[in-house]
């Protein structure tokens, strides 16, 4: 192990430390969907219809009409209404479904000469089974791609066999048309609204695949079809998602980009293989590459959610560092030195609060070549709990190099980040692209700044630091002390640190309305927004708040 200061050199995760063989995903195919809505007195209601039992995709499932794309697609151009703003693509997406809408259920989207829409009669005056671009000419018809609004684009999941890149597009419902379905590749049509296809679903009674529930999730939230097509009107999907899957409680659970479990399937399993667990656990270490192992302390609970993550890095040929051994918990001391192999070069502490710092010596003595334990000593204004020395006190930009036999490394550059404690530090992989971020950045809730060792502006600018780092070295991924593997780094820095000045905002105007108020009046009025069990925590990170208004005055 080695101490240097080194010209920066910086990497992708390395494919030498994936866990698992690469395998190239499924090329998803084009398709499209549409949502047909209608109002009612009890809100929206979209049009759903059961799958064959026997498709090849989610049999049996309720969907929204849709299908592939295909030829005859682009040959709709000819009989069909366009917006000017409207991509060539997107216009053809939105004729196939469409179409699909056509063969599948019977209903059309499309508009007489004179630019009213059909009528019934001008549809039962069409067959379903034969090519639809002819007939439009026959009958004067124009299809109306111009009145489908893009609500979303979904990617079918990458470990699938069968995959789709699909554009989820909304529409009205024409007056006067029903839905018959063809069938044979749908059945049962419905309307419902999408509260109640997601408390069917929930009681085993209503199958919707994984897209589906989340498109509802959000479709329930438009009171009429009116607001859901204004939502939509700027010719951009409301957001785009691949979704990534992995088990947990023993089943497949997938998750959309948002959601915290999905930076870490993509680290362990980039290209979408369903091989991880995500439960948490604390009897055995979760390998997350060949050279970063996870060990989560038992010390779950309110503030440090499913337990603080200590971190091990490194291999057998270079020996192993040990980042936030955790709290003094003889079992987890016990099986990290076990994971390590009784190998470990040095122990670093992000910061010396007591789920993370105290099993440094316990640790330390386990080691037979006693490992040295590095961090930034505790400052005066650290509570009694968090008193830390070091062996010795780590450099801000200073490198610790693991180095084997077979020229392999492991560099760690440390980055003094100050705010939620006055000696907290990050450390930068750099033959990996990984920060691990301490409690500066958790997956799940935003850090705890508590005044005296807690600095707000400190924590701000910390932020803007690690998003230099984040930049410069192009870090794909953060590894924070609780919580899953996060992913796109500098867009979960900036919404941290735009998080914090909306908070501030609301503090600031807190301060204005009751300038002779105290911070617990103050904190109902900013932090309403969380449970009142929460506010006694929240309080701290208020005072930091004031002190930082008041310091910028």
């Amino acid at each position: 192990m080695a101490f240097e200061s080194a010209p920066h050199n910086l990497n992708m995760p390395r494919h030498s430390q994936l866990l698992h063989p690469h395998r190239d995903p499924v090329e998803p195919r084009p398709a499209a969907t549409v949502l047909l809505l209608r109002d009612t007195h009890d809100g929206v209601e979209v049009l759903m219809t059961r799958r064959s039992r026997h498709a090849s995709f989610a049999p049996g499932a309720y969907v929204f009409p849709g299908g592939s794309v295909d030829r005859q697609d682009t040959a709709l151009h000819a009989c069909a209404t366009r917006r000017t703003t409207e991509s060539a693509e997107q216009w053809t997406d939105a004729l196939a479904a469409i179409r699909e809408s056509f063969e599948e259920l019977g209903i059309l989207l499309a508009r007489r000469a004179d630019g009213t829409l059909v009528a019934p009669a001008d549809v039962a005056a069409l067959d379903r089974r034969a090519p639809l671009a002819p007939q439009c000419a026959a009958h004067q018809l124009q299809l109306a791609a111009a009145d489908l609004f893009l609500l979303a684009r979904w990617i079918t999941d990458r470990d699938l066999p069968k995959r789709f890149d699909v554009p989820f597009f909304v529409a009205r419902l024409p007056a006067g048309q029903r839905p018959v379905a063809d069938n044979t590749e749908q059945f049962e049509p419905v309307w419902i609204r999408p509260e109640d296809a997601l408390e069917r679903h929930a009681a085993g009674h209503f199958d919707i695949i994984f897209p589906t529930i989340r498109t509802l999730e959000r479709l329930r939230s438009y009171a009429t079809v009116d607001a859901v097509l204004a939502a939509c009107a700027g010719e951009k999907p409301l957001w785009v998602s691949c979704p990534r899957a992995g088990y947990l409680n023993g089943q497949v659970e997938r998750f959309m980009e948002q959601e915290p479990p999905f930076g870490e399937l993509a680290l362990v399993c980039p290209d979408g293989q369903l091989l991880h667990t995500l439960d948490w656990q604390s009897e055995r270490p979760v390998a997350l590459l060949k050279n970063v192992q996870r060990l989560t302390a038992p010390n779950a609970g309110f503030m440090t959610g499913p337990g603080t993550n200590s971190y091990i890095v490194g291999d057998a040929g270079t020996g192993y560092l040990v980042i936030d051994p955790g709290p003094n918990d003889a079992g987890h001391v016990q099986r990290l030195f076990q994971a390590a192999g009784g190998d470990i070069r040095c122990i670093v502490c992000t910061h010396s609060h007591p789920d993370h710092a105290p099993g440094a010596k316990p640790l330390q003595a386990l080691c037979a070549q006693r490992p040295p334990i590095l961090g930034l000593p505790s400052a005066p204004t650290a509570r009694a709990h968090s008193q830390f020395t070091p062996d010795r006190a780590l450099a801000d930009g200073e490198k610790i190099v693991l180095s084997g036999p077979d020229g392999i490394t492991h560099t760690l550059r440390v980055i003094h980040t100050p705010g939620h404690a006055a000696n907290h530090i990050c450390l930068l992989l750099e033959e990996g692209g990984l920060l691990f971020s301490g409690d500066h950045i958790l997956n799940g809730s935003t850090t705890v700044i508590d005044p005296p060792d807690g600095n707000m502006g400190a924590y701000l600018d910390s932020l803007d630091k690690l998003d230099a780092v984040c930049r410069d070295a192009h870090v794909e991924f953060i590894l924070p002390a609780h919580g899953y593997v996060l992913w796109q780094p500098r867009a979960v820095i900036a919404w941290f640190k735009q998080h914090r000045l909306e908070r501030e905002a609301k503090v600031r105007a807190a301060m204005q309305a009751n300038p002779n108020g105290t911070p617990e009046d103050w904190v109902a009025a900013v932090y309403g927004d969380v449970p009142r069990t929460a506010w006694p925590v929240a309080l701290r990170s208020l005072l930091a708040h004031v002190e930082h208004i008041r310091a910028t005055v």
